[in-house]
């Protein structure tokens, strides 16, 4: 645990506590000052506040910082399914079940363990423990994902995330009926209060908008077609639990009778578009659903058919 002290200023009175923590402090982002005083980690004259504190000249704060032990990260000769690969980046048909990226207590059988294994040059953006991962996919959730060679693609690619201009559709099998064909979900998503593993929708949430359509419905289920407006952490299995039509198969969100014994939630990355960091052309690719996926939805095709 690293603990650091600071005195205000008056030369950093009316600044909020979330920007003075980054700028005087020295801590990497605003985003994690906030997340620090959201955890109680910072006291101001010993006590918590909430990040949009203004402090003032004086005042005494105390920031709790967990410091992690640095560990390596081992290239590892794992399957990747590459859907293209150039000079520049990679496409994949991420599988469920695997982890993008390691953490603690999970530092092998990685996508990246199998990247430092497959790639000789990686964007260090990331750094050494997110070399070349420009976005993520659950673990349970598959589907298409592009990865970075050098720093200039990153960029560029993570411009497009930024701007909403990268295309991600998903495909998803969801619990019930749909009242319409599609639809706009634009609710804010924050960590659940209750049970901090989970997200949920809260007022003071970030910002989350996913767009939907009604492809088939299945009898007791519906395929629906999901795109992304910004990408929260599990953005769609979360608006699609607060809209009372989870994901089959999702453990956390969905409901425990799973009929088809899915390996993981019925989510899958299907569409992945985005302009080419070099060349500037619009290039798009398209992911194979998993087999338990699709013979889900042949199940129910076959077993409710001709239903609109």
């Amino acid at each position: 645990m690293l603990l650091r002290q600071l005195t205000v200023e008056l030369k950093d009175e009316g600044l909020r506590i979330d920007t003075f923590l980054n700028k005087v402090a020295g801590l990497s982002s605003r985003s994690f000052a906030q997340k620090l005083v959201k955890n109680e980690k910072v006291t101001v004259n010993s006590n918590h506040v909430k990040p949009s504190y203004i402090v003032k000249t004086g005042d005494y704060i105390e920031v709790e910082i967990e410091v992690e032990k640095p560990f390596h990260v081992e290239a590892e000769d794992l399957p990747l399914d590459i859907l293209y690969e150039d000079s520049d980046l990679l496409v994949l048909n991420k599988p469920r079940g695997l982890v993008v990226h390691p953490a603690t207590g999970n530092l092998k059988g990685t996508l990246v363990n199998a990247l430092l294994s497959y790639c000789t040059e990686l964007s260090e953006i990331g750094g050494s423990i997110r070399p070349g991962i420009v976005h993520r996919l659950d673990k349970d959730t598959s589907g298409a994902l592009v990865v970075a060679k050098h720093d200039h693609a990153h960029l560029a690619l993570a411009e497009q995330l930024k701007n909403r201009t990268m295309v991600r559709i998903y495909l998803a099998l969801v619990h019930g009926s749909f009242s319409v064909s599609q639809g706009i979900v634009n609710l804010p998503i924050g960590r659940d209060p209750l049970n901090r593993k989970k997200m949920r929708v809260i007022p003071n949430g970030r910002p989350a908008i996913t767009y939907y359509r009604v492809l088939e419905k299945l009898g007791p289920y519906t395929l629906i077609e999901a795109k992304l407006g910004t990408g929260r952490t599990h953005q769609i299995r979360v608006h699609m639990y607060h809209l009372k039509h989870p994901i089959v198969g999702d453990r956390v969100y969905g409901k425990r009778k799973d009929p088809f014994h899915l390996t993981g939630q019925a989510l899958h990355a299907a569409k992945l578009g985005f302009i080419h960091p070099r060349t500037g052309q619009y290039m798009e690719f398209s992911a194979p659903l998993p087999s338990d996926f699709q013979l889900a939805i042949d199940y129910s095709q076959q077993r409710w058919p001709n239903q609109e």
